[in-house]
């Protein structure tokens, strides 16, 4: 029986991944938020900040596919605490940056270190938790990403507003190295000493399980990283909505969310495949947000929150699907294999994204396409995973 010492470390363990998680989301949209301005100041072009976009989603492709297999090999102490290291001093790095080389050299720099985030935590709570907990500790770590993506309209334009837009960066990157020391002097695998041997490359790229799960996130994952990309700049062209009050419509958005990781990560714990259906569902109407801008600002953000919700309880329920159907020993790998595809969707989305918005000026073609995505990700789960077990 666990002892209550026990299941109290590893609630306080998933608070430390919540928290690492809405860094990792916090860094990674101080661009998104600052760029409408950024990009008046320097002259980019959409492509050029497509190109951005492209180099952070490039690093972390690359780099995920290396801290799995180490963090498989070596545990998510060191890995996560060097990983975390890297990406807040590159989240630092942006505010020596002036032009589209030097924003896109920091992107990459940031890419690879928080690349090591999420397999890091489903492998944590694969250690620590048992199959039936694992999609709510999941869908709780999960909500971290909202909780940064609401942090940082409200944070970033303060700070930018106030003291210059490089403090932004400086001041948001200065509190991961905060989280290293916490995490450094907290974590200790229960079973440390009795890690088996990480599963070989081969062996998992063979398996239709890892198949499904990589063309079902290469399908769905483009969609979140869209809506953090481009939203700033879809409410700001469509809405006018600059950074002075681009807060209370993310703010809302990323709260639905949130409530969409938690609640997705519970109904997950009796079918992962029930619980993604309902989310498919739930992230439909994003094909009307295209058509609906002459509705009025709050039918879009309420279209848009909807689908919000549905992608993060999505993403609650396909991560624990790798601790359901692999072990221990390969859930850091599975995660970065499928995370590979997913950030080659998402690479191509980008620069898809960039090329349209640069020749049509519309948004509506993507927002229809994104809709429709989550459900042909559920027919592939459900085509080549017909079983929810190992």
């Amino acid at each position: 029986m666990l002892s209550s010492h026990m299941k109290k470390y590893r609630w306080r363990i998933t608070a430390l991944l919540f928290f690492a998680t809405t860094l990792n989301y916090l860094d990674r949209s101080v661009l998104s938020i600052l760029s409408p301005g950024l990009q008046r100041r320097y002259g980019w072009s959409e492509i050029e900040y497509g190109y951005m976009v492209t180099a952070f989603q490039a690093a972390y492709g690359i780099g995920v596919l290396f801290t799995s297999r180490w963090l498989d090999r070596y545990g998510s102490r060191i890995v996560y605490a060097l990983a975390m290291g890297l990406w807040s001093v590159a989240g630092m790095g942006h505010a020596l940056a002036r032009g589209v080389f030097g924003f896109s050299m920091a992107r990459w720099f940031l890419g690879l270190g928080e690349s090591a985030n999420f397999p890091a935590a489903v492998k944590t709570v694969t250690e620590l938790f048992p199959p039936k907990e694992r999609a709510l500790a999941t869908g709780i770590f999960n909500a971290g990403s909202n909780i940064g993506a609401i942090a940082a309209p409200l944070l970033v334009p303060w700070i930018a507003l106030r003291y210059g837009w490089q403090w932004a960066f400086i001041v948001t990157g200065g509190l991961g190295l905060i989280w290293v020391v916490g995490w450094w002097s907290m974590y200790r695998r229960p079973d440390e000493g009795q890690m088996r041997p990480s599963i070989g490359w081969r062996s998992l790229l063979t398996k239709k399980e890892t198949i499904a799960i990589g063309i079902a996130r290469f399908l769905t994952d483009p969609v979140w990283w869209f809506l953090l990309y481009w939203l700033p700049k879809f409410l700001d062209k469509q809405y006018h909505v600059g950074l002075g009050n681009i807060g209370l419509p993310l703010v809302i958005i990323y709260v639905a969310a949130d409530v969409g990781s938690i609640l997705g990560g519970w109904l997950g714990r009796r079918s992962r495949r029930r619980a993604m259906l309902i989310c498919a569902i739930c992230a439909l109407p994003l094909l009307w947000v295209g058509q609906a801008t002459g509705q009025g600002l709050w039918t879009v953000i309420t279209l848009i929150s909807l689908a919000a919700a549905a992608h993060q309880g999505w993403a609650a329920n396909i991560y624990t699907v790798v601790s359901d159907v692999f072990p221990e020993n390969a859930v850091a790998s599975v995660v970065g294999i499928s995370t590979c595809t997913a950030v080659i969707g998402s690479t191509l989305a980008a620069t898809v994204t960039g090329w349209v918005l640069d020749r049509t000026g519309s948004y509506s073609m993507i927002f229809t396409v994104a809709g429709c995505l989550y459900l042909a990700g559920w027919a592939v789960l459900r085509l080549l995973i017909p079983n929810e077990r190992k």
